[in-house]
């Protein structure tokens, strides 16, 4: 039988939650310049939608105005990701969303527990194992990882105060409508990148008859109730661009291994480290296995770093590892990601569990792609229970067209993920595309003509259309 995505919560409080429908927010937004061609503004709403009457917390909102009030179309909500803050990411990144205020007014919104909101400061950072990621070597090891994981956890569900179990995305769902109202729009226009889709996917299911024009780029699945079936694309992604990095090098006489069988080398320095470490000459240390996979994981993915992998495993094949010491880790999440993170998705994490998946996803994926039974158990192993809204079907029932988009390359976000979500909204088109993650975001040229297009008009891409890669 299939390990399916449960929840925690009892009956009565999931009929409670079931029950509550959101209140009107309070209306009107008084918006203030606060620098970069932003403007801000503040809303209240419930600290749990599940009682409306209740207290109240901060929403905290910015605003990058449409340039010609002519021209203007209405107002776009944007979520970039995360679960993160998205004020400060909008203040870096608007040159991206320049083209959108052409035609509107690009809003975004802090999260509930993030920054310029009624914020949640966990009191100690999440623990980070030394010379341990993606992959625990042994139940040992990752029982002391899940013991600092629920202290920390802990830490932040104190700090939380009134909104300890009300991080989740049927919260967010609905302080976004609460922006909706307050911000004098009928229907939501929305466009979500990444988690973002997430909160999209939620939305829709939840208020179809208020969804306008919804553009998703990079889905992350939040409707298929089965962890082999969700983790199974990312693993066949990522090993299909090991696949790619060794077809580049087979293509490229600059690449260290041109003329070696590079994936046969990619396993004799994996099974060499496994044995016994290699040394590390220029870092003062030796590489593991499990270290030669950290520093590959993410390179695999991304062909502008394919030239220094190709190095480092050249020189790992020759008996020195030091260029795999070397390479940077992963970009940290921020603390209180996670907790939302495994809220919406409540991961199997015993020891057993993960194992097991592990052994199922190295038969479609042996060589790298396996390591993504490890991900979201680094993540949650361990987080103190919580109130969850983990994956379900969405009610398609009403939605009007939508417009999905993901790169082929994309393991965290894989192309199956958004080809399925595409489907289960029925009304929605996929575009598919030569790429990695955040298409319009990382200024994919027909992936954002495509969108500008939808946006602005409501057309969809033609059926069977395809976008080549960026550079084309």
């Amino acid at each position: 039988m299939k390990k399916t995505i449960t929840t925690v919560l009892c009956a009565g409080l999931l009929a409670t939650l079931a029950a509550a429908s959101p209140a009107a927010a309070k209306e009107g937004l008084s918006w203030r310049d606060c620098g970069d061609g932003l403007q801000c503004a503040e809303l209240q709403v419930p600290v749990h939608w599940g009682d409306p009457r209740g207290k109240e917390i901060t929403l905290g909102l910015a605003k990058l105005p449409a340039k010609d009030p002519a021209t203007r179309k209405g107002t776009l909500f944007i979520n970039m990701g995360g679960p993160a803050q998205q004020i400060s990411v909008l203040r870096q990144t608007k040159d991206s969303f320049a083209d959108l205020t052409q035609w509107f007014d690009v809003v975004t919104s802090d999260p509930r527990g993030f920054e310029a909101s009624t914020e949640v400061k966990c009191p100690t950072s999440y623990p980070i194992p030394e010379d341990v990621e993606w992959v625990m070597p042994d139940r040992a090891t990752y029982e002391a990882y899940r013991a600092d994981n629920r202290r920390f956890g802990e830490g932040c569900a104190e700090a939380a105060g009134p909104l300890a179990g009300r991080l989740n995305s049927w919260q967010v769902v609905r302080d976004m409508d609460a922006i909706r109202g307050a911000l004098g729009e009928a229907k939501l226009n929305y466009f979500g990148n990444s988690y973002g889709t997430v909160v999209g996917q939620i939305y829709a299911g939840t208020f179809p008859d208020r969804v306008g024009r919804m553009y998703l780029d990079s889905v992350l699945d939040h409707t298929d109730t089965s962890w082999i079936d969700w983790l199974t694309p990312q693993a066949k992604t990522q090993e299909g661009n090991l696949r790619r990095f060794a077809a580049w090098c087979a293509g490229t006489a600059s690449c260290a291994l041109h003329g070696k069988d590079l994936l046969k080398v990619w396993d004799e320095v994996m099974a060499r480290a496994a044995r016994r470490p290699i040394p590390a000459p220029g870092a003062g240390a030796k590489v593991t296995v499990r270290d030669t996979l950290i520093a590959s994981r993410s390179p695999v993915a991304f062909e502008s770093a394919w030239p220094g992998l190709a190095k480092a495993l050249a020189g790992a094949h020759a008996g020195d590892a030091t260029l795999f010491a070397k390479f940077p880790a992963g970009a940290p999440d921020p603390a209180l990601s996670r907790v939302m993170y495994c809220a919406d998705f409540p991961y199997p994490t015993k020891y057993r569990e993960v194992k097991g998946l592990e052994r199922r996803l190295r038969a479609v994926a042996p060589r790298i792609g396996w390591t993504s039974a490890w991900v979201m158990a680094m993540h949650c192993g361990g987080l103190p229970k919580t109130t969850t809204y983990p994956p379900r079907p969405i009610n398609p029932r009403g939605l009007p067209p939508i417009l999905v988009a993901n790169g082929d390359y994309d393991h965290a976000t894989p192309p199956a993920h958004g080809r399925r979500v595409a489907a289960a909204l029925k009304s929605a088109r996929y575009l598919p595309a030569k790429g990695g993650h955040a298409l319009y975001w990382s200024g994919h040229p027909c992936v954002r003509k495509h969108v500008n297009t939808y946006l602005t008009t409501g057309n969809l891409p033609a059926k069977g259309t395809t976008c080549g890669p960026a550079s084309s």
